[in-house]
């Protein structure tokens, strides 16, 4: 094959992995951006809303720590694991439909499926894209996390287009079956595709032990803390400060989902930063934008739209925009034998770290109001800053220089 058709290929992939993972991430906040609607129509309490998102959040921990426990992601082909998980979430998802007040319990279930059916589709679209690239491996792995970062907030979209919350939870899941339709008709093994192992003990040891992937991860806890309950809340913090000055609340699902979407170009502004200056460099860039933007919120509420939806594009922008250069930091790291392993058992311990925020903003609300929610956000930020500086002086170019550890 010429240069020119490798890289052609190469191309096509980039774009059918991408936007495999746009569509099926659909299902994450279908619920969240229903929360009003399915309130009146299920009878739920605040208790019950902030447990449909933490289920989702749950299921994603225990899918990937059995994922990783299992060795699925190293033994299991990566589109295979996609296409099967993407359609037992759009499943899941589309189970609701058949709900009503009465059944939270079973709601909260299903949601758990659904986060247990994206532990397969997340860190199999990771690995399946790394498979693709070598060089520019940072800007491809960035295109990917702003694919998911889009579809993500598409929900908010289709909410805010006059979709009922039927309609919503129903075009959630059809657009997983067609991102799952992408990825097993569209994509085949890339050229850098790690060979399939079976599962061993030692390779959960051997990851843990590596100094570069704990330093990666550390950065990824700090950047965890922060992106799901920023993007679980942006919705109830705006709704509030608008109720606070007494305006109208009709843009604020548009608003939410621009928040979040616009953290696709940022992860792609930096995955090419990423290659051309360091991933350390543009984490810890990321990172301090993002928790600045934090600790500014409360001067923000109550303020005019033209205030405050500028400032909350330009954190939604940042706060996800170092994501995928955690997971290309343990690409690189990570011996390649243990490579599926190493990228869910990070993506395990960052989405349990979401549990503690998602439960502990809106706690922090109903005792100070949502003005003061927000800024403990930035502590993970700080965290992750630490980490990357400790990360660029020592570990990490040593690791790709001489030997992954």
């Amino acid at each position: 094959m010429s240069v020119d058709a490798g890289r052609r290929e190469q191309r096509r992939a980039l774009v059918a992995i991408a936007a495999s993972q746009l569509f099926v991430l659909a299902l994450w906040f279908s619920t969240a951006a229903i929360v009003e609607p399915l309130e009146a129509a299920w009878q739920l309490s605040n208790a019950d809303t902030t447990y449909l998102a933490l289920a989702v959040q749950l299921g994603f921990v225990i899918g990937a720590l059995g994922f990783a426990a299992g060795g699925v992601v190293d033994a299991v082909p990566a589109r295979r694991l996609f296409v099967v998980s993407a359609m037992a979430g759009a499943a899941a998802n589309a189970a609701l439909l058949t709900l009503g007040a009465g059944d939270v319990a079973l709601a909260i279930g299903l949601r758990f499926v659904t986060g247990v059916a994206l532990a397969g589709v997340y860190p199999s679209g990771l690995k399946a894209m790394a498979g693709w690239f070598e060089a520019g491996r940072g800007m491809a792995l960035g295109v990917l996390v702003g694919a998911l970062t889009v579809g993500s907030a598409s929900p908010h979209l289709i909410s805010g287009l006059g979709f009922d919350w039927r309609g919503v939870l129903a075009a959630a899941s059809a657009l997983a079956l067609l991102g799952a339709a992408i990825m097993g008709l569209g994509v085949h093994d890339g050229p850098y595709e790690t060979s399939r192992s079976g599962f061993e003990w030692r390779h959960i040891s051997k990851v843990v032990r590596n100094r570069g992937f704990r330093l990666a991860t550390y950065g990824y806890l700090g950047h965890m803390w922060e992106l799901y309950a920023m993007w679980t809340w942006t919705a109830a913090w705006l709704l509030a400060s608008a109720e606070q000055r007494g305006g109208a609340t009709g843009w604020v699902p548009i608003a939410t989902f621009a928040t979040i979407a616009v953290g696709g170009a940022g992860a792609w502004v930096a995955g090419h930063s990423a290659d051309r200056r360091g991933r350390t460099r543009a984490a810890g860039a990321s990172l301090a934008v993002s928790g600045t933007c934090a600790v500014a919120t409360p001067l923000l509420f109550g303020a005019a739209p033209l205030v405050v939806v500028p400032v909350f594009l330009v954190w939604g922008f940042a706060v996800v925009a170092d994501s995928a250069q955690f997971s290309t930091m343990v690409t690189e790291v990570a011996d390649d034998a243990y490579r599926g392993t190493a990228l869910t058992l990070q993506t395990a311990l960052g989405f349990l770290l979401t549990l503690v925020t998602i439960r502990g903003v809106p706690l922090l609300a109903d005792a100070w109001g949502w003005q003061w929610a927000f800024p403990i956000l930035a502590l993970g930020p700080l965290f992750g800053i630490t980490a990357m500086v400790t990360l660029n002086r020592s570990v990490y170019a040593s690791a790709l220089a001489g030997g992954r550890g």
